[in-house]
């Protein structure tokens, strides 16, 4: 991506243009293609086509044509997976590929958590975990729980500090 002296004028401004809009255009194909990394191909496929396209000659507006160029390599490298998927088969490829679901221990340890907070927030008295599942699990702020229930504001916290604490006690205590 070096200039060279004596190169032509045209060339230098697409060349220039490339490496001042290099990260655009790696973000506008990171976007269209969703995938960072085939991004970076592109571009650089961008790259040697520009410098092989030696019909690329006074053009009016460098930034708006490697736009249109990108645009161009993202379609055909999207048509080109899509081929390769009808051929080998959507299957074959998601063999390879890590899932992203948690594994089978990650699932049995989030119900195990999930169990052990419901009991603890089920150990709460009656008014902490009131105001607990208001705040954790209905969304309300500290003042729309004490407005609601017609507590004052540092009695809610109070609860809120009382019932985390305690949840986070009996987490400890069974999951040690």
């Amino acid at each position: 991506m070096e200039l060279k002296a004596g190169a032509d004028p045209a060339d230098q401004a697409l060349s220039v243009a490339f490496q001042q809009h290099y990260e655009d255009l790696h973000r506008f194909l990171a976007r269209k293609l969703g995938c960072p990394s085939l991004a970076a191909d592109t571009v650089h496929d961008l790259w040697i086509k520009l410098r092989a396209d030696l019909s690329a000659r006074e053009v009016r507006n460098p930034r708006a044509y490697l736009f249109r160029m990108a645009s161009n390599l993202a379609t055909d490298r999207i048509r080109q997976e899509r081929a390769r998927a009808r051929v080998v088969g959507p299957s074959s490829a998601q063999d390879d590929v890590a899932s992203d679901q948690p594994s089978a221990e990650t699932r049995l340890d989030y119900h195990q958590r999930l169990a052990i907070l419901r009991r603890a927030i089920d150990e709460l008295p009656p008014r902490c975990r009131d105001v607990f599942l208001l705040h954790k699990f209905g969304g309300l702020t500290h003042m729309e729980i004490a407005g609601r229930l017609g507590l004052a504001r540092s009695t809610v916290e109070q609860h809120v500090i009382r019932a985390l604490a305690h949840c986070r006690t009996r987490l400890k205590q069974e999951l040690a």
